[in-house]
């Protein structure tokens, strides 16, 4: 009862019904009755397309025989040529080519795809392989498959590629037969989106490098201005943006908002995906259009161990530009990081900064000593705008220390001696006295001033 409901719903006769079984003696008989072999259902598939669809040789050589209209199209333009290449069934189009005669259906369908297209789209290597042999020459690589309607002139267009619509699809076996046959990777899209848009933006590395040892353009920016490496980084996919990186992406690219994809790995708060930019020495000087520095997004964000990261490494580049000569060997011991220092072995530094920031340090002193360590007026704002109360100063104070530890550690100086000048320089004389002190007298001679 349900299906004959289905079947006055959707106009499909018993013919359509046992074509899609693919029930030979059931079609043999209907055949024999004289039935419709022509009849459509209400989407304009009649029952050849069915058996071009779903493989059907033998049923689709009795439908021939019957007198079925072989060129007749659905409601979408598809012919049992789209409909065989699709599935990929490769008989089926032999059968269609070498026995009917009939390759004029090697056309575009209503999106304006060929069948060539069609089995990129759907991941059919056996289909791309055939259709690119010489005897067949229907390979379409690089043609301009717009979708065909409301465009005056589609071909001052141009479309998606089948290799596009096979890493849209992620099927690298498509792309890899595309590419060997020499399908060009740095086609654009009307959507001005390169093959590795999509890649990038699923986080597909494997095809990603693929693509990439077929020297496809990493920097590409689509309709947004987006390059392939804000969409990986949106996505957080460490391992593409890894990738992209080590090939020597631009890493300095701004979308349609001005935004690096430093500005937006900040805004997102992604720490692992900031810490791998951070390492590839960015230029965080660059503004949006609204005037934000990375470090400025992160701060509005509310992002305070963004900002911090940022900071640290904004002062590491700075010293590392101003000390050319140290070794580059520097960062061999401890590898370079900008995270949270949560080492064993500055933890008792890491308890003095506390005590220095919650207990010893009057509001406004940890300003004048960020000052006295060059913290540039930007970073200290950034650092002051994560408001908590009126103990704020507390908080930021003790923010300020952890990253000026950072700085002093990776230029190989004595915490505690360069802690006490500047507590003396800041006029805190009885703080670095009582650091001094505490210093002396505890068990952690790292701490000792000198």
């Amino acid at each position: 009862q349900a299906q004959r409901g289905r079947a006055v719903q959707h106009d499909r006769t018993a013919l359509h019904y046992a074509v899609a079984g693919k029930n030979v003696e059931a079609v043999q008989l209907l055949l024999q009755r004289r039935v419709k072999v022509d009849q459509k259902d209400k989407y304009g598939v009649v029952p050849i397309h069915l058996a071009a669809w779903f493989g059907s040789l033998e049923i689709m050589k009795l439908l021939v025989q019957a007198g079925a209209e072989q060129k007749i199209e659905n409601e979408e333009g598809l012919n049992i040529m789209h409909y065989a290449a699709i599935n990929n069934h490769t008989e089926i189009l032999e059968y269609i080519v070498e026995d009917l005669q009939m390759k004029e259906m090697d056309k575009e369908d209503e999106s304006g795809r060929r069948p060539f297209a069609l089995a990129a789209e759907h991941g059919c290597v056996k289909m791309l392989e055939m259709l690119m042999e010489q005897s067949y020459n229907m390979a379409t690589m690089n043609g301009c498959v717009t979708p065909a309607r409301n465009i005056k002139d589609k071909h001052s267009l141009i479309g998606d590629t089948p290799l596009h619509l096979a890493a849209d699809g992620a099927y690298e076996d498509c792309a890899l037969a595309l590419l060997e046959a020499g399908c060009d990777p740095n086609i654009i899209t009307t959507a001005k989106c390169s093959a590795l848009h999509p890649v990038c933006e699923r986080g597909d590395t494997s095809l990603l490098r693929l693509l990439l040892d077929h020297q496809a353009q990493m920097d590409f920016q689509n309709q947004h201005l987006e390059a392939p490496l804000h969409l990986a980084v949106k996505n957080c996919h460490i391992p593409v943006i890894h990738s992209l990186l080590m090939a020597g992406c631009n890493i300095n690219v701004t979308d349609k908002v001005g935004y690096t994809v430093m500005h937006v790995a900040a805004e997102l708060g992604r720490v692992d995906v900031v810490e791998m930019l951070l390492k590839a020495e960015l230029d965080l000087t660059i503004q949006d259009r609204q005037g934000k520095t990375a470090l400025g997004v992160a701060a509005r964000a509310d992002e305070p161990i963004i900002v911090d990261m940022i900071i640290k490494a904004e002062r590491y580049f700075a010293w590392k530009k101003a000390n050319t000569e140290i070794n580059e060997s520097l960062h061999s011991q401890s590898a370079l990081t900008f995270k949270l220092d949560h080492r064993s072995e500055t933890k008792e530094f890491r308890s003095v900064a506390w005590q220095l920031a919650y207990q010893l340090l009057k509001p406004g002193d940890w300003k004048r000593l960020a000052e006295h360590w060059k913290f540039t007026k930007e970073q200290v704002a950034a650092i002051e705008e994560q408001w908590t109360g009126q103990q704020s100063y507390r908080e930021h104070g003790y923010r300020m220390l952890l990253i000026w530890l950072h700085g002093v550690e990776l230029a190989q100086q004595s915490p505690a001696k360069e802690l006490y000048h500047g507590l003396i320089f800041t006029g805190n004389t009885k703080a670095a006295d009582k650091m001094r002190m505490e210093a002396e007298s505890g068990s952690n001679k790292s701490c000792s001033i000198s």
